[in-house]
């Protein structure tokens, strides 16, 4: 297949895209903030009439709740971002979109991020109901892996400040704050299952199935690092889910069973960021 990509130079986006090229597809167009480019400028790309495009994954997103909780215009930059590659598909009748939108719309908890994923599922169910584009929609359920992360996700905070013997902040109750952890290559397993079985126009949960205790993350990374750094509690966050466990029984209709525990996936990004920080100069 012939595949445009947002977001090919993120976490997920970059290990996606290397599995779908090992499998033979060919990416055709990135467009990465990474690169300088912006989501927008998608609208000065002319596709060529000889090169037909059979999907568009959309996976660029700003995925920090509490910086969009702070600056709730954040959030529209992706209600703007679905709008502008939606439309992009619609006028280059490119079939298939797969949209990625977050675990975190099915809590209870509601703030300008989750609703700017739902706006973005409802806009796929739209675009399909008006135009004919088939959709998957993905729910990840904090993805990690061994990658500089500059979006500075929860994991790769933890797994820094403890090499370099800083505390580490936890917000919320530690007996019961928890997220359901996802190791990237069990989430690009379980996507390449989506991809490639029809029907389309379907939701997939994704998670490692391994609902955890932050405070107990956090001591395990401590401890995995030799570490001396302290473990502070704070008040919980606004509007952030202090529970999170996914239901995966859809994907795994497809046969996706998660390989890693979080254990040997923490095991592999401690050995990724040693590396990469003693390369940055910071250890």
């Amino acid at each position: 297949m012939n595949i445009i990509m947002t977001g090919h130079k993120g976490l997920i986006g970059s290990f996606l895209k290397k599995r779908l090229e090992e499998e033979g597809h060919t990416i055709i167009l990135g467009v990465d903030k990474i690169d300088g480019r912006e989501i927008q400028t998608l609208n000065e790309f002319t596709l060529s009439p000889l090169v037909k495009i059979d999907m568009f994954i959309h996976c660029a997103s700003l995925c920090k709740i509490n910086q969009i909780v702070e600056d709730p215009l954040k959030g529209f930059e992706n209600v703007k971002n679905f709008q502008t590659v939606l439309e992009f598909c619609r006028k280059n009748k490119i079939q298939k979109f797969v949209c990625f939108s977050s675990s975190r719309v099915l809590n209870k908890e509601r703030n300008p991020y989750t609703a700017s994923k739902i706006y973005g599922e409802e806009l796929c169910k739209g675009y399909h109901d008006c135009y004919g584009i088939d959709y998957l929609i993905i729910r990840p359920s904090t993805v990690y892996g061994p990658i500089w992360d500059e979006t500075k996700r929860l994991m790769h905070i933890f797994i820094t400040n403890a090499l370099q013997g800083k505390d580490i902040e936890i917000y919320g109750d530690p007996e019961t704050k928890t997220l359901d952890f996802t190791y990237i290559d069990d989430f690009v397993d379980a996507m390449i299952l989506a991809i490639n079985n029809p029907p389309w126009n379907k939701e997939y949960n994704i998670s490692g199935e391994e609902e955890f205790k932050i405070y107990d993350l956090a001591k395990m990374i401590v401890s995995e690092c030799g570490s001396s750094s302290k473990i502070i509690i704070k008040d919980e966050e606004v509007a952030q889910p202090q529970t999170v466990k996914v239901d995966v029984s859809e994907i795994k209709k497809l046969g996706y069973i998660p390989k890693f525990s979080l254990q040997r996936g923490i095991g592999r990004n401690i050995e990724f960021c040693k590396r990469a920080m003693s390369k940055r100069g910071i250890v």
